[in-house]
């Protein structure tokens, strides 16, 4: 299955599905494919956390030629002011030309209190994991599907819980990766470069802002754009 275009039926919704999908002081730029959540000119919409709050954001993160340049140290991540719930998020994405990759990952639903490593869940974006699906700080992903897997009282990241990906997917370091996030009520379906990665069942409802993490090693972001879709059921 391949969802790289977006249905026409979302797009004519997109108004109303703004209203049910996302809440917050920014107002994301409207575009003919969804909503940009960056603009590739600046960091407007978005805040940020990190491990080391003396460091000012600009020594992390810096944007050129439409590019979204993440340092990777110290650890912590870029969140959007908006809050979603369900949606049908694109991000692209590409460890640095000419260096080591490493690890980061996509963020979804972040909840509070702020911190390095928040409750959350999270798209996998390490390299040589990229796909996986991970609860983090206790955000539950239910038990008892394929390719689970769990791990307790981890120090830095709490209980953790998730699905493992189908499939390598990724492109060879420096190369440009595609990454397309569907998630709807408690499902999450993943895709990368077009083919599917991943689904897992059981992922906690909350709405929450979309996070793009530091952890690790340089890492570039473009073409971040959302379809919020409208909730079948309320969400508390």
């Amino acid at each position: 299955m391949k969802f790289l275009l977006s249905p026409p039926a979302l797009l004519v919704s997109l108004a109303s599905a703004l209203l049910l999908g996302g809440t917050g002081c920014q107002t994301p730029t409207s575009t003919s494919q969804g909503v940009a959540l960056f603009n590739g000119r600046d960091l407007t919409g978005w805040t940020h956390t990190l491990e080391d709050p003396t460091v000012p954001r600009e020594a992390v993160w810096s944007v050129s030629n439409g590019i979204l340049i993440c340092q990777g140290k110290p650890t912590g991540y870029l969140r959007t002011t908006n809050r979603f719930t369900n949606f049908r998020l694109f991000v692209e994405y590409r460890w640095a030309p000419g260096k080591q990759p490493s690890n980061s990952g996509i963020l979804t639903r972040i909840q509070p209190p702020d911190r390095p490593l928040p409750r959350c869940i999270e798209v996998q974006l390490r390299h040589g994991s990229a796909g996986d699906i991970i609860g983090l700080q206790g955000m539950p992903v239910a038990s008892g599907q394929p390719r689970f897997f769990e791990a307790r009282a981890n120090p830095v990241a709490g209980d953790i819980t998730g699905v493992r990906r189908l499939i390598d997917a990724e492109n060879p370091p420096g190369q440009w990766n595609q990454v397309e996030i569907l998630a709807r009520e408690d499902v999450y379906t993943v895709w990368i470069n077009g083919k599917l990665v991943n689904e897992a069942r059981g992922i906690t409802r909350a709405a929450g802002p979309i996070g793009l993490q530091s952890e690790g090693g340089e890492i570039h972001f473009r073409n971040v754009r959302l379809i919020p879709l409208p909730s079948r059921i309320s969400v508390h």
